[in-house]
């Protein structure tokens, strides 16, 4: 390791912020792939959002407050994305015009609670494998990105599951 090349670097480049000679990856591409897990995230949490208020019926509060909980740690992955995409030296996408047609998922609506389940339980399960596709893609060429998406991939399994357990009437 040359400290002295590595300590000239951050002077040239100060004004890359975070993005150093050793960043490997296609910044457009991450750019891109981060902006879509936003438009993602952020229609998960609508989604969840609506779900919650419109959650019915006999065993609405224990589901409505899964969904509440989701929705908030959707929301927190989006904080996330959109501060990765800073960093990265992009601008975040928070188009609402666009963000049906960025997002990996769908917003489904669903009539009843089972419907709502379901199309949450979709919509993770969307999310996992876009996710576990954007990890692979990163490699080790975007290190902190691909870490990020490894820790919302985890939470999202956790969505993915608590879905199913509520689809088979495990509360």
């Amino acid at each position: 390791m040359d400290v002295e090349k590595i300590r000239e670097n951050a002077r040239k480049h100060i004004q890359e912020g975070a993005v150093t000679e050793g960043y490997k990856a296609d910044r457009e591409t991450v750019l891109k792939l981060l902006n879509d897990a936003l438009a993602t995230e952020i229609v998960c949490t609508l989604r969840y959002k609506r779900h919650f208020f419109m959650a019915k019926g006999i065993n609405s509060e224990g589901v409505a407050a899964e969904f509440a909980e989701h929705a908030t740690q959707e929301q927190q992955h989006a904080d996330m994305l959109a501060e990765r995409i800073v960093q990265l030296g992009g601008e975040p996408d928070f188009a609402p015009d666009s963000l049906a047609s960025r997002s990996h998922s769908q917003y489904a609506e669903g009539q009843s609670l089972t419907e709502m389940i379901r199309e949450n339980l979709i919509a993770e399960r969307i999310a996992i494998d876009s996710y576990k596709a954007i990890v692979t893609y990163l490699g080790d060429n975007d290190i902190t990105t691909r870490r990020m998406f490894e820790e919302i991939l985890a939470v999202e399994e956790e969505h993915a599951d608590d879905m199913a357990d509520l689809l088979e009437g495990r509360e």
